[in-house]
């Protein structure tokens, strides 16, 4: 199980800030082996009269090297005055049991209201405890777990935010704490500050906490095994040479305060709850707010006009807020539908045989797009999906839907899949090794395929119009380009085939560059990636574009959707259903956002707000939903490739964000 230790004292009298950072790395140190997988600090901060907080989701080893532990250590002295200010910290080095890693709140210390804290063992009945005491949680912004998400909340989660409203209720911690574990079923031995009772708080029902308390010098030290306490005082620069020998053990059932104005221990009996501790008055003066150190996207600049971010690529600001993206901004047009029209006219077979191939990938706009070709043009259609392995079964319940009531043939063209799946598993470990935001679409270069096969397709059908449902300026995404160092600017291009050979010359040179700077990458998917940039950048592309005809309207085509076939949306991707037919979306979208603190989505909303389809509040709204990581997905197409997901995400967790 998991290592959960601290430090508290009254004052720092007789040791500095080397002294604190050399026992606290100790403490680290010796309690990461009983957990590797991820690791964090809260301490106090007495210059703001905050408890900082700071989570890594990595093994504590890597957290010792980083800049955040060094400055969150440092913090903790950075005060005026004497000596007599307290100094207060837990630490954590979590095993994952409960919740997955990849939710950086589901690591360690955890903040519920004016609660921090941390904790080893498995609560075996968190989902009852929610179910029961936070089924309101939505409207208590204080508190961190949401109803719609427990099934991937740890554990530990559940518990501070069942404890916080306890403890709230009973009017302190300590009866808070009674409560709690006359309710808990598993294990649970936990440490935590409390910012209104001035004061940690340790409690088990297993026995797994010992401590050491210089009551001469106001100092109190915990750890998980006795072990752990025993070597940390053979050297310890905060107790000293004197420091106490005698190691003290909290049996099942108890608990105990340490007051930071004393740095005193008291002992309770959890039944008792607070009945036997002597009330202590907190001056308001000394009241403690929380504050987590881990960077916030939602904190990001952004545009006043649409909702670009300042970390998007060559973006700039004017005096007024506004983007370069906005200021340069013309509105979209079409060729319409009488072009459209006339286009098909040349085309459209007059027996009822098949006239066209036409890209089906079970997605909202392709499934929109032949409704539209067969119901309103008289065309027919043979329906083509390339399905390379990442297909989603939702987008393959719509495809038979929609070809079976429209009775359309449908071809399905398929490549070795369990080899492209390995692709992507070798292609994501390679860029893990040096990750840059301009090779993710690497990833998914074995879809680019479905290009040469339906050229192929319209030669063994004998037709010469292949139709895809692209074209509209919402899909286009500047980003991708700009993570790879060019600047395009470009008011329109949905076609890749299509930019400037300038343009084709510098992403070569991005793409070469960093093969020769990761040689992981030349593996086994290499010549599928020089095929992918010659079929997409190279190769001309002789497909009709639906939506360069005609204008994509959101609410049209989901309506006709609904009202005809039954299209399924696909709930675990989200609301927002562009691209859902497309497994690796979730994935591709979590690094975009965790890294740069937007994701595609972002991209999508601001060309919304442009074109006047949404209000810049109404897209700030969605894309708060559109970018919440979706767990399920992730975890159906970590399973696809063969990726250890949480493992992957911890280290996409810990790349450098280019937010602060």
């Amino acid at each position: 199980m998991c290592g959960i230790f601290g430090v508290i004292a009254s004052n720092r009298n007789g040791f500095g800030v080397s002294d604190f950072d050399r026992d606290i790395r100790h403490l680290f140190r010796l309690s990461r082996e009983r957990g590797r997988d991820a690791s964090g600090l809260a301490a106090y901060v007495p210059a703001k009269k905050e408890f900082d907080v700071v989570r890594y989701e990595r093994d504590a080893k890597h957290f010792l090297d980083s800049a955040e532990l060094a400055n969150l250590i440092n913090a903790t002295f950075d005060v005026a005055g004497d000596g007599d200010t307290p100094l207060a910290a837990i630490g954590h080095c979590r095993l994952v049991t409960h919740g997955t890693l990849g939710i950086p709140e589901n690591n360690q210390p955890t903040v519920a209201g004016p609660i921090v804290g941390v904790h080893n063992g498995i609560l075996t009945n968190a989902t009852a405890l929610a179910d029961k005491y936070l089924d309101n949680s939505k409207k208590e912004k204080s508190f961190s777990v949401t109803a719609e998400s427990w099934a991937t909340e740890s554990d530990t989660r559940i518990l501070y935010d069942v404890l916080a409203r306890r403890a709230e209720r009973e009017g302190s911690v300590a009866a808070g704490l009674a409560s709690l574990y006359s309710e808990i079923e598993g294990h649970a031995s936990i440490a935590l500050l409390s910012s209104e009772d001035h004061a940690a708080f340790l409690a088990t029902n297993t026995g797994s906490l010992y401590f050491v308390t210089d009551k001469t010098r106001g100092i109190t030290v915990f750890a998980s095994e006795r072990w752990f306490l025993k070597t940390f005082l053979k050297d310890s620069r905060i107790l000293g040479g004197a420091a106490p020998k005698t190691i003290e053990k909290l049996k099942p059932g108890q608990a105990a305060r340490v007051l930071f104005s004393t740095g005193s221990t008291e002992v309770f009996d959890l039944k008792s709850g607070s009945t036997s501790l002597q009330s202590v008055d907190t001056p308001d003066a000394e009241r403690i707010s929380i504050r987590s150190l881990i960077p916030d996207p939602t904190k990001l600049k952004r545009c006043t006009k649409c909702i670009l971010p300042e970390t998007y690529p060559y973006i700039r600001f004017d005096a007024d807020g506004v983007c370069n993206f906005c200021n340069h901004y013309t509105h979209e047009t079409v060729h319409g539908r009488d072009a459209l029209k006339r286009v098909l006219d040349k085309h459209r077979s007059k027996d009822g045989s098949p006239d066209c191939v036409f890209g089906l990938s079970g997605g909202r706009d392709s499934c929109y797009g032949l409704h539209l070709i067969i119901n309103e043009y008289g065309m027919n259609p043979v329906a083509y999906t390339y399905d390379w392995g990442l297909t989603t079964d939702a987008s393959r319940n719509n495809q038979a839907k929609i070809c079976g009531k429209l009775g359309v043939e449908h071809i399905i063209r398929a490549p070795d899949i369990a080899q492209k799946r390995r692709f992507i598993q070798k292609n994501i470990q390679a860029w893990l090794k040096r990750p840059s935001l301009g090779m993710v679409p690497v990833f998914m270069a074995g879809d680019k395929s479905f290009l040469y096969y339906a050229n192929q397709l319209k030669q063994e059908i004998g037709v010469d119009l292949g139709i895809l449902c692209a074209g509209s300026r919402f899909e286009q995404r500047d980003f991708l380009m700009g993570f790879c160092g060019i600047d395009t600017m470009l008011s329109d291009n949905s076609r890749l085939s299509s930019y400037p050979l300038t343009v084709k010359a510098k992403l070569g040179t991005y793409y070469a560059t960093e093969y020769l700077r990761n040689p992981s990458y030349f593996n086994e998917s290499f010549f599928d990636h020089l095929w992918a940039f010659f079929a997409s950048f190279i190769k001309p592309d002789r497909s009709l574009y639906l939506f360069e005809y005609l204008p994509w309207d959101e609410k049209e085509i989901e309506a006709v959707l609904q009202k005809e076939y039954g299209w399924e949306t696909n709930k675990t991707y989200g609301a927002n259903q562009w691209r859902m037919g497309d497994g690796q979306t979730a994935f591709t979208n979590y690094i975009w956002y965790t890294v740069a603190g937007f994701s595609e989505f972002d991209n999508f909303r601001a060309h919304q707000v442009r074109e006047g389809l949404l209000t810049r509040d109404e897209a700030l709204e969605l894309v708060a939903i559109d970018n919440r990581p979706r767990y399920q997905t992730l975890e159906y197409f970590a399973h696809l490739v063969g990726l250890n997901l949480d493992d992957v995400l911890a280290r996409i967790n810990s790349i450098p964000k280019m937010y602060a």
